[in-house]
């Protein structure tokens, strides 16, 4: 089982981070989709899905989910 990080980037730029857990690459872009449906009632214009980062569940992991790119770029 992996866990996935993804990036839902809508036609508007906003940025809706996507945490998935799934056994393949296809069907974790798969979840993404259903995930999202579930979470709006709308579901809004999406323009692309990027798979930002994944890691091997194990013993445990996770990943942080930061608001804003440049400021941690600064550290």
């Amino acid at each position: 089982m992996t866990l996935y990080r993804f990036e839902v980037i809508t036609e508007d730029q906003q940025v809706i981070p996507v945490i998935i857990a799934a056994d393949n690459d296809e069907r974790a872009f798969e979840l993404v989709e259903i995930e999202l449906e579930k979470f709006y009632l709308t579901l809004p214009p999406i323009e692309e899905i990027v798979l930002y980062e994944k890691k091997k569940l194990r013993n445990g992991g996770g990943f942080v989910i930061g608001t804003d790119h440049d400021q941690y770029a600064k550290y």
